[in-house]
């Protein structure tokens, strides 16, 4: 694992318990930033993904 996708993974995690507090509590604004900082997570941890296939397949 490296620092993106353990980052992308925390991301998505924050933002799992704004999008479900958000909705608990009907704030529209805090479900939004939950939303997004899932899609934001999701995306740093593809890269991460991407990352460690590369240094893979370079180790081949």
């Amino acid at each position: 694992m490296n620092k993106d996708q353990v980052t992308g993974a925390a991301k998505q995690a924050k933002g799992a318990v704004k999008d479900g507090v958000g909705g608990a509590v009907g704030s529209d604004k805090m479900q939004a930033e939950g939303k997004m900082d899932k899609a934001e997570g999701k995306i740093q941890k593809g890269i991460g993904d991407t990352r460690e296939d590369a240094r893979d397949a370079l180790k081949r």
